[in-house]
C-alpha cells in the first residue's frame, strides 16, 4: 500500500514510518520504512562536533554522504544522505508543532504509549511533512505466554487499552479520529491444551480495529467454539479461524483507498475469496 500511495505524499520517505524496532511490515517492494524512535528522529552522532571539532565533523558528514562508486558504499551513502535530510525536516516540524494536550502514560512506564504518542505528533505536522497517506507500524511484546497466560496477559491488554485510549483521544484533539484507523496484528495465537510448559503457539486469535471511521461495537467473523477436539479445533488445540488476514487487510486497504483491482494485486490470495466475502465492513 505504501508503494501505491507514496507518489502522492511530497516528502515519501514519511510514508512508512516505524516507530518500533526494525521490522518487515512497513517495507514495500519500493517504498522503505523510515525509522523514529519515541522521541523523534535517530540523530546520527558526531555530525555537530566529532572530538569537539567542527573540522572532524564536516569530515564524517563528507565521509558517509559524498557519492561513491562501490555498489555497497554508494547503497549506504544514499541511505545515511536520506536519513540525514528526514531527520532534519522531521526535527523542524516537530519543534515547530503545538504541544498536544491530551494526557499519555508517563513517559517509560508504556512503551507502546510512547510510540503511539509519537505517531500522534507526526499526524499532527502531516501538512508541514506534505503528507496524506501513511502506515505507521508500533509494536510491544511479551505475549508468548505460555504457563503465564492468566496471570500476565490481562496486565499487557491493560497497557494496549491504556495506550490505544489516549491515542484515540489525541486524534479526536487533533481533529483527525475520522482520518486515523488503528488496527492490531500478531503472528500467532493460543492453543487450547498444554504442553510442557502451558499453552503452546495456536492459529486463530482476535483483534480489534478503532478509529472514528469504524463501525464499532460489532464483533465481525463467527467465534470460534471454544472446546477441545471440538468442530473448530484442527489440530491439537488450534483454532481454525473464519476470517483471514487478506480480508482484514482488504477492508483497511480500501478505506486508505485502494480500488478492488489494486486489492487483488496487494493480496494475491484475496483471488480465493468471493467478491461478496472479501470486504469484512468494519469502516
Amino acid at each position: 500500500m505504501g508503494d501505491l500511495f507514496e507518489s502522492g505524499n511530497g516528502k515519501a520517505i514519511f510514508t512508512s514510518v516505524n516507530v518500533s524496532s526494525n521490522t518487515v511490515f512497513p517495507t514495500g517492494k519500493h517504498t522503505i520504512q523510515y525509522q523514529v524512535s519515541e522521541d523523534g528522529a535517530e540523530p546520527i552522532y558526531g555530525l555537530d562536533y566529532l572530538y569537539v571539532s567542527r573540522a572532524c565533523a564536516d569530515a564524517l558528514a563528507t565521509l558517509i554522504t559524498q557519492p561513491r562508486t562501490h555498489l555497497f558504499e554508494k547503497e549506504h551513502n544514499l541511505i545515511t544522505s536520506r536519513a540525514i535530510t528526514a531527520g532534519v525536516d522531521l526535527t523542524a516540524a516537530l519543534d515547530a508543532a503545538p504541544s498536544i494536550a491530551t494526557p499519555f502514560p508517563l513517559q517509560g512506564t508504556n512503551r507502546l504509549a510512547d510510540q503511539l504518542k509519537m505517531v500522534a505528533k507526526m499526524i499532527s505536522v502531516a501538512d508541514t511533512l506534505t503528507v496524506k497517506r501513511q502506515v505507521f507500524f508500533v509494536s510491544m511484546g511479551g505475549f508468548d505466554l505460555h504457563d503465564g497466560l492468566l496471570t500476565k496477559h490481562p496486565a499487557l491488554l491493560s497497557e494496549v487499552a491504556e495506550a490505544m485510549k489516549a491515542f484515540y483521544d489525541a486524534t479526536v484533539e487533533l481533529g483527525v479520529t475520522n482520518q486515523v484507523t488503528a488496527f492490531t496484528a500478531s503472528d500467532f495465537g493460543r492453543s487450547l491444551i498444554a504442553n510442557n510448559d502451558g499453552t503452546d503457539h495456536g492459529w486463530g486469535s482476535t483483534h480489534f480495529v478503532m478509529g472514528g471511521a469504524v463501525l464499532g461495537g460489532n464483533y465481525y467473523g463467527t467465534a470460534p467454539i471454544i472446546a477441545s477436539n471440538g468442530p473448530d479445533d484442527v489440530e491439537s488445540g488450534r483454532l481454525l479461524p473464519t476470517t483471514s488476514v487478506d480480508q482484514y487487510a482488504a477492508t483497511l486497504g480500501k478505506w486508505m483507498g485502494a480500488t478492488d483491482t489494486e486489492l487483488l494485486e496487494l493480496l494475491p490470495n484475496l483471488r480465493n475469496f468471493n467478491a461478496s466475502t472479501r470486504h469484512l465492513g468494519f469502516v
